[in-house]
């Protein structure tokens, strides 16, 4: 409460002054336009970035404050504050420190306070003798000099940084893995040839009842995951590794230090099991986040935009991802009964061909690359003879769990409905962070390109895969393989998986502070929301959400707006934000400094 008033001693006083909520707000208001008046007047000495962040801050209070949000929110932030001020909250709905850091940072901010103009890197950068160098005092040759010698120390930073994050192509790394590769081929009594076949690789998923006993010959594990397994195989909840994923694993720890987005892939949290067993019976539509049932015209088709469908041509996957999107349909690794039989595949590719509209197909699952090659070419035969289609796409996690799947011979058949001019393929994958960016996955990606073919990555940001420039060392490392980035997305605000959700305020700081230091064809990934029962929005569209509310536990609530809008009368989606607080704290569990991510706060 200290730093809430020394942040702003003016707020502050007119809340600890004011005689109800109304009167607070009034006044508020009043005191808010006055500084808003003398920042558009010029006269307040404030850095040029300082001056801008004050003005949003203004924005975002009085949004906060206005009525009309409350009600669409269905609380009063400003009622939460005012008696806490005053030293009376609500008995059982005492604000959080989360809550009051969010008001400190936005007081700071509209004084002009937020340290926005000096930046998180520069502090660091001074600190190691890198004092920034006002280039207006210098020009020509000697200005060129000063300012790669500059940016030299800069890069050196941001190298540092990334090197934290190994990829699977560090030579440390690749030998670990071969070592517990040795050991799963020792346990599964096979050789290095049948590591390599996929059929092999199917053959001995780590599923069903088999599954625990053999991960606990293999790798160091918690109670909590040891529990969490146990519970998956009782209860039929979706749970499946490969043995090719399994070797990315630190075989010599359970902590997570070195492979904490990998496990965080296959080995659910309590809280996600929990869920999945108190919603079994009705998981199909309580897990449904993005509507599908009501966006499926036929069975096998998914259509929420006017030129693009998906085509759903297997509803398994030879590995489970926890925080799937359709958790709701798929029940378990390679299930029988998962391939659509041919008279359904017939009439939904009928379909396709009944709306020109289309332009492009989306197959997916499931993870489709794991039909058959002869159905993959039928499937590819049908929508090539359809003249409006101009691009296929198929999205498979295949070079990430499984890369021996993508075999010359599969390569070759997407390759072969490559028709410049008319119809491009590719492939659409889901590499999470560069320790997934193996020799092996290099291999396959070489083959998928050798034919023509492009592939595009689409990253779930995580609380495991968000650490400071950890996105950008997964980006760094697709491009040396030749994977585009394409989608970086927010995580769905799905209640089973909160435990993988970050604010997102999260993923637009990176795309600021860290992505930017990057090559324009380093980031081409766009960060994006799927709004519930609306699509995708794109993050950095500040036109497209409202921040509204803050919640006492800390919690930003936004309205998002569709991304129709203007096209049909769809209404806002309200949408409950993780914690900042929160999430800092989660970050110095995992080893972060908090300091690190001091500008998060400014990111609405």
């Amino acid at each position: 409460m200290e730093n809430l008033r020394r942040a702003d001693p003016d707020a502050f006083s007119i809340l600890a002054e004011g005689q109800s909520v109304d009167e607070a707000r009034r006044r508020l208001y009043t005191y808010l336009n006055r500084v808003e008046a003398r920042l558009y007047e010029g006269n307040t000495g404030l850095h040029p970035l300082e001056h801008s962040t004050a003005r949003q801050c203004i924005r975002v209070l009085k949004g906060i404050l206005a009525p009309r949000n409350e009600a669409r929110a269905g609380f009063s932030t400003l009622q939460h504050l005012w008696r806490l001020v005053q030293g009376k909250p609500e008995a059982g709905q005492r604000p959080s420190a989360g809550f009051v850091l969010e008001f400190v940072h936005l007081f700071r901010g509209l004084q002009g306070h937020s340290a926005i103009a000096e930046g998180w890197l520069g502090p660091v950068l001074a600190g190691q003798g890198a004092e920034a160098i006002d280039f207006a005092r210098i020009e020509g040759r000697a200005a060129g000099v000063a300012r790669s010698e500059f940016l030299d120390k800069v890069g050196s930073q941001v190298w540092a940084r990334i090197d934290r994050h190994p990829s699977g192509l560090d030579p440390e790394l690749i030998a670990k893995r071969e070592q517990n590769k040795v050991r799963i081929l020792n346990l599964l009594d096979a050789t290095p040839y049948h590591w390599d076949n996929y059929a092999w690789q199917l053959g001995h998923l780590f599923k069903g009842e088999d599954a625990l006993p053999m991960l606990e010959q293999l790798i160091p594990m918690t109670e909590a995951e040891v529990e969490a397994i146990r519970l998956c195989v009782e209860y039929g909840i979706p749970f499946g590794i490969t043995p090719y994923y399994l070797s990315l694993f630190d075989f010599e720890s359970a902590e997570r230090e070195h492979d904490a987005q990998v496990r965080a892939q296959v080995i659910p949290p309590m809280h996600y099991v929990e869920q999945m067993i108190e919603h079994r019976e009705d998981r199909e539509h309580y897990f449904d986040f993005m509507g599908e049932h009501d966006t499926s015209p036929i069975d096998l088709v998914t259509r929420r935009y006017a030129t693009i469908a998906i085509l759903k041509g297997y509803d398994t996957c030879p590995q489970i991802c926890v925080y799937c999107q359709r958790n709701w349909e798929i029940t378990g690794p390679m299930e029988a009964g998962a391939l659509p039989t041919k008279e359904k595949l017939d009439h939904s590719l009928d379909w396709f061909a009944d709306h020109p509209s289309l332009r492009d197909v989306l197959i997916t699952g499931g993870d489709p690359l794991f039909i058959s090659d002869s159905r993959i070419e039928y499937i590819m035969d049908r929508l090539a003879a359809m003249d409006h289609i101009v691009n296929i796409r198929w999205g498979t996690r295949a070079p990430v769990t499984m890369p021996m799947r993508i075999t010359e011979g599969l390569a070759e058949i997407l390759g072969r409905f490559v028709e410049p001019g008319r119809r491009n393929v590719g492939v659409v994958t889901h590499i999470e962070s560069a320790s997934e960016v193996t020799p092996e996955l290099a291999e396959a990606v070489h083959l998928l390109r050798r034919q023509g073919l492009y592939v595009y990555n689409q990253q779930v940001m995580t609380l495991h895969t968000s650490r400071r420039f950890q996105t950008v060392a997964n980006r760094v490392a697709m491009k040396k393989v030749g994977v585009d980035p394409y989608y970086t997305f927010y995580p769905k605000g799905k209640e089973e998986t909160s435990d993988y959700t970050t604010p997102l305020a999260r993923i637009l700081q990176e795309r600021k502070e860290e992505a930017r230091l990057l090559p324009g064809s380093f980031r081409t990934d766009e960060p994006v929301f799927n709004v519930p029962r609306l699509g995708k929005n794109h993050v950095r569209a500040t036109q497209d959400r409202e921040l509204i509310a803050i919640r006492t536990d800390g919690r930003r609530v936004y309205l998002w707006h569709p991304w129709e809008k203007g096209i049909t009368p769809t209404k806002p989606w309200l949408y409950l934000d993780n914690s900042i607080a929160e999430y800092l704290r989660d970050m110095e569990r995992l080893g972060e400094d908090p300091a690190d991510y001091g500008s998060i706060w400014y990111y609405y």
